[in-house]
């Protein structure tokens, strides 16, 4: 008998990642994300869907903390506040809302004249910014919230995605039109442009605040910020994937990354220089639209046209949250 191969297969067994099913949702799962670790040293999850109910989880066990009640379609994007108190979700039923996280409560309702595909907050949590079929991106005040929004109209295909950097002064912004614009608020101008390498259907920041990181078609790119705000070649790097990618998510190492596929129900990891695959795990029986990993690193989601939010551990090797391992007897 082939001991090594007999150990080969053990050492597997022992490092197989099995992934907590978090129920609750009826239709596909197109957005998700962990908020950043609280002052409290807790992290939340927070899902959009199609079924018209984003809801909002512990982080470490996705256990299901809530749903926000109140639209009356598909809610495509979901974002939570610095601090997890509040959350703003967007939607096909032409508005973006914001909710108080401890109660469930409605605060306010910003109506659109299009569905609304991408929201998010500010770092300090006073603004919000939207974006979506009217190709405008908007930016409302929370302390002025009946005054009328800043209307940026420079886009010419549906906004995806819309992120603010850690200065709180500028905010980016990508889509359909395959062009990733830099904004700085307090000149009301466009400062930088960057051809994204195809139409940009997810785009977020790293746990530093250090790389913006997105999606186009079949690539997976990272922009690193720490040398400035104007792109270029010496901080750009461009991944062409074997397939569509539809979501990325960078470990807070920034040692790999896990993407999403529209047309792909496996889970894959990448070694975030050469893009060469690490992992691949099988969970979703439908394909994957959404991925985050949490603020310390030890797990990540995926959400999936199968209806399921799945949390993985980056470490399998390791007791964390709901998965203990088991001591052997001495």
């Amino acid at each position: 008998m082939n001991t090594k191969l007999i150990m080969t297969q053990q050492q597997q067994q022992q490092t197989r990642v099995i992934p907590l099913t978090c129920s609750g949702h009826t239709r596909p799962v197109v957005d998700l994300q962990f908020s950043t670790m609280t002052s409290e040293g807790k992290y939340y999850l927070i899902s959009a869907c199609k079924d018209g109910n984003p809801m909002l989880r512990e982080g470490q066990t996705g256990d299901w903390i809530g749903t926000f009640l109140g639209h009356k379609g598909a809610v495509w994007s979901a974002r939570l506040s610095k601090e997890a108190h509040r959350a703003v979700t967007g939607s096909a039923d032409f508005t973006a809302k914001v909710w108080d996280t401890f109660t469930g409560q409605e605060l306010h309702s910003f109506a659109h004249q299009h569905i609304v595909r991408a929201v998010n907050f500010s770092p300090d949590g006073t603004k919000v910014a939207t974006g979506g079929q009217e190709k405008k991106l908007r930016i409302f005040d929370l302390y002025r919230p009946d005054a009328e929004p800043i209307e940026i109209d420079d886009h010419s295909g549906t906004i995806k995605a819309v992120v603010w950097h850690p200065n709180q002064n500028t905010i980016m912004s990508g889509g359909e039109d395959g062009i990733i614009r830099v904004r700085d608020l307090r000149v009301m101008r466009e400062t930088a442009t960057l051809q994204a390498g195809g139409a940009v259907s997810s785009m977020t920041l790293s746990n530093d605040g250090g790389l913006l990181c997105w999606t186009a078609d079949n690539k997976a790119c990272f922009w690193s910020l720490e040398y400035g705000l104007a792109p270029s070649e010496d901080t750009i790097m461009m991944h062409t994937m074997p397939r569509r990618v539809s979501s990325i998510a960078l470990h807070k190492s920034g040692d790999k990354f896990v993407v999403g596929s529209d047309s792909d129900p496996w889970v894959r990891i990448y070694d975030a220089l050469s893009a060469k695959e690490l992992e691949v795990h099988k969970g979703h029986h439908g394909s994957i639209h959404a991925v985050s990993y949490s603020p310390d690193g030890e797990v990540y989601a995926t959400g999936s046209e199968d209806g399921t939010i799945r949390l993985w551990q980056s470490d399998p090797t390791k007791s964390y949250g709901l998965w203990q391992k088991v001591k052997e007897a001495e």
